[in-house]
């Protein structure tokens, strides 16, 4: 096998599998960790298999055991005075697989351990960590999708880390989305697109941030169409995070929705009470602070939007405290939060407000539209208000759902698609949503 395969492969792969022992028709064979013993049970089981019954004319079964092997300082000594010893009694000393360069778009500061886990975010944590423990084996690709401050990047820059680590001769490369196209960008121009092409493709683990950003991007999805399809085909992995569900995404080429929803996908909501206090600890002990739980309880009560703006508002009173020399009571957190969260309150729009707005121009109850009925009278106005409601809030799919009665959230992607339709074929409807909207900000304005 090693005649046929280029040296690099050779050595990071074969060169680490060891004799373990044997039984009848049987070969058991040691690698060094679970990783190699995944990738090489994927890569080159069959092949070995096939050789093994070649070489012997019966079948012979293999397995992988993990077994780390001490290399001895002087086996290759031993070796010269004892040239007929049996290689299977010990093996000589593993040659050492190239370490690579560590990218330096990762932040060393995203750890595993340093995510604050919660029901929220449980299983795309186990997803994450797994696929760090053995990338391009399982879940791959995956996609990690949800609205901002969740811990996207969080997520993904600790799996980078974790395989920098760990797998250190794997090429790891971690972009954003528009880091990825400004680069392609600037590849054309400079007539440099091979070089870029063989930075992309030639990684072990790709990593990219917000591909919410190559909407409307024609070319750099092209692009990126040709880089999944390269490595997802080469057994590489490859994750992505955004902030929505692809589905809902505009101007994505239907080829690459469909790449990226072919493995696995998973959502961050937003933390939970209990979730948000956890977090708001590990970070004042991150930042070697001390504040009341009371003054904790406050801030987790009044912030349930994401982990960016708990951190936020968190060091906001640490430099109060470190810059006055003042201990932070609950009436001076009120005191200097007020206008964060005034703000916070002012900057989204209620759903309730839309309801209510939409209501009385279609002269209908709140009570109608959040209802089960289905008769055209209601469902009509029910699919414009969440159309206003995902157009001018950040709330996602799946929480204007929750708002409108619990529905789910491809009914909500409907309704929006529905109305897009309507207002580029009419131009009364386009006119009269257009009116909603201006109501429903300055009912805003006007509370």
């Amino acid at each position: 096998m090693q005649s046929s395969l280029p040296e690099q492969e050779s050595v990071t792969w074969l060169n680490r599998i060891s004799y373990a022992g044997s039984d009848d028709h049987k070969l058991i064979l040691a690698v060094p960790s679970l990783f190699i013993r995944d990738y090489v049970s994927t890569q080159y089981k069959q092949t070995i298999t096939s050789l093994l019954h070649e070489l012997t004319g019966e079948p012979v079964a293999v397995e992988f055991t993990v077994k780390k092997v001490p290399a001895s300082p002087d086996s290759k000594e031993e070796e010269k005075t004892q040239p007929h010893r049996e290689a299977m009694v010990k093996s000589a000393p593993m040659p050492k697989a190239q370490k690579r360069p560590k990218d330096p778009n990762i932040n060393n500061s995203y750890q595993f351990d340093t995510f604050v886990v919660g029901d929220n975010s449980a299983f795309a944590y186990n997803v994450c960590m797994a696929i760090a423990k053995n990338p391009g084996v399982s879940y791959n690709p995956c996609l990690i999708y949800g609205g901002v401050g969740l811990g996207k990047t969080h997520l993904i820059q600790s799996i980078g880390n974790f395989i920098q680590e760990s797998t250190p001769e794997l090429q790891v490369v971690y972009v954003t989305a528009e880091m990825f196209t400004n680069e392609f960008i600037q590849s054309i121009g400079e007539e440099k697109t091979p070089q870029f092409r063989n930075k992309y493709r030639k990684a072990d683990v790709l990593l990219i941030d917000d591909i919410h950003f190559l909407q409307k991007k024609a070319s750099t999805q092209e692009e990126m169409f040709h880089v999944f399809n390269n490595l997802f085909e080469a057994n590489k992995q490859l994750v992505f995070t955004c902030d929505r569900p692809i589905n809902e995404l505009q101007d994505i080429a239907d080829r690459l929705k469909n790449r990226f929803t072919r493995g696995i996908n998973v959502d961050l909501q937003p933390p939970d009470f209990e979730t948000r206090l956890a977090i708001l600890r590990r970070k004042c002990e991150g930042k070697s602070s001390y504040i009341s739980s009371e003054v904790l309880e406050y801030i987790g009560k009044n912030v349930n939007t994401n982990v960016r703006d708990l951190e936020a508002s968190l060091t906001k009173l640490i430099a109060y405290s470190n810059l006055l020399n003042k201990e932070i009571t609950l009436d001076i957190a009120r005191e200097q939060l007020k206008s964060t969260y005034s703000m916070s309150k002012d900057q989204s729009m209620s759903i309730d407000s839309i309801i209510r707005v939409v209501a009385d121009y279609f002269n209908i109850s709140p009570y109608d539209i959040k209802g089960k009925k289905r008769t055209k009278s209601v469902v009509f106005p029910r699919q414009i208000a969440m159309y206003i409601s995902r157009t001018i809030t950040d709330f996602s799919t799946t929480e204007i759902g929750y708002e409108f009665g619990g529905r789910d959230h491809t009914t909500v992607m409907h309704s929006v698609q529905r109305v897009e339709g309507m207002i580029q074929s009419d131009i009364a409807v386009s006119n009269s949503i257009q009116n909603l909207i201006r109501q429903a900000q300055n009912f805003k304005r006007e509370k």
